[in-house]
């Protein structure tokens, strides 16, 4: 097996690989070689159900808060018939 060097890496860089793979309960080298395989298309990559993917996106709702939002909102479900002539 090849070693590699990576020199001048960005300090936020590797902060970021530090906190991942802490995280992830990996060793840095390890983590490193797991995204470089799945970069360059050597390993599947993770797979998220649709709703973690858009999740950050649209964000999730607290029963409280649909509650809110049925008491605010319901008078839109009521139709007037003078709003038709």
């Amino acid at each position: 097996m090849k070693s590699i060097t990576i020199h001048n890496l960005d300090s936020r860089l590797a902060a970021l690989i530090e906190r991942r793979a802490k995280e992830e309960g990996l060793s840095m080298n390890k983590l490193i070689k797991r995204l470089l395989a799945q970069a360059l298309g050597l390993s599947p990559q993770p797979r998220q159900n649709k709703k973690e993917q858009f999740e950050d996106l649209l964000g999730s709702w607290s029963q409280e808060d649909f509650e809110e939002f049925e008491k605010n909102t319901k008078d839109l479900r009521t139709i007037d018939p003078q709003d038709w002539i």
